[in-house]
């Protein structure tokens, strides 16, 4: 029998309307890490598919990059028995192809963010007990990607089918030199919110993929206007009906799959499982 597929979408303003998620049920929750952003989830269906949706920054977009809990999140999502999470982030662009617009299924990261709670495994009252070195390539759902990707091919969605996304601290912008050195990284695109999401779904088990929107060209190009928070947020409003329309497509294709393979993988290689032909590290 297939493991039931549900999927947490973790993304901002735009996603939440009621236009996608039906039989909507706000719930109030906390984890053992604390609340999620907004204090609430809220569950739902995407054409029939189970769905819960966490909105990053809060209902009114008023958390910062810095003092998001990640990890109230993600766990929320993993309590409220989600498989996958597909999220969607707002990005600037280091790369002059990669234009304002356009959709990057990232493939890796580049983390410069500093502080942030990167595992349940932190050693407090609270946290999961032991200590966990967790394998971080790759850092994405490879198989959730190729859906990502197939379904944005598929609906005619100018997208990039990879791209390094470097994740800064903020809540500031980059300044040029920065962003110069970005570009140097190998960067694609740029944001403040991938670390520690991405390590923290991984560490939770869950299936975890990426869609950047990109809003802007950062602030590198010289004939570009000045980015700003306002000019992030009227780019994602004018592009986010793509976001809608490759989630709701992409949901029905992910459950239509069968995950069972991936999901015991993943396990397997966080030491969750063994089967005869491995032998897992322990949790040292």
């Amino acid at each position: 029998m297939s493991s039931t597929v549900k999927i947490g979408i973790i993304g901002g303003t735009g996603l939440d309307d009621p236009d996608i998620l039906k039989n909507r049920n706000e719930k109030q929750v906390t984890t053992q890490f604390g609340d999620p952003s907004g204090g609430k989830i809220v569950e739902g269906e995407i054409e029939g598919v189970p769905c819960v949706i966490v909105s990053r920054h809060g209902p009114t977009h008023d958390i910062n990059p810095s003092n998001v809990n990640y990890r109230g999140n993600i766990w929320a999502l993993k309590d409220a028995g989600c498989t996958h999470i597909i999220a969607t982030t707002a990005t600037g662009s280091l790369k002059e192809e990669v234009q304002p617009g356009d959709l990057v299924v990232v493939d890796d990261f580049i983390d410069r963010t500093q502080g942030r709670k990167q595992t349940f495994y932190d050693g407090s009252e609270n946290g999961l007990p032991g200590l966990f070195h967790l394998p971080m390539n790759p850092p994405f759902s490879q198989p959730l990607r190729e859906v990502i990707m197939n379904t944005a091919e598929e609906l005619g969605l100018k997208h990039h089918k990879q791209g390094t996304v470097v994740s800064i601290e903020g809540p500031r912008f980059s300044s040029k030199a920065e962003s110069k050195i970005f570009q140097m990284y190998g960067g694609a695109v740029i944001n403040m919110s991938t670390v520690p999401e991405v390590v923290l779904a991984k560490e939770a088990g869950l299936l975890y993929s990426a869609i950047a929107l990109v809003t802007d060209y950062d602030c590198w190009k010289d004939d570009y206007q000045t980015v700003s928070h306002n000019v992030v947020l009227q780019s994602f409003q004018n592009n986010v009906e793509k976001l809608k329309t490759l989630l709701i497509a992409a949901v029905q294709k992910v459950a239509a799959k069968n995950w069972d393979k991936e999901i015991q993988e993943l396990q397997i290689a966080l030491g969750l499982k063994t089967h005869r032909s491995c032998k897992c590290p322990p949790k040292t």
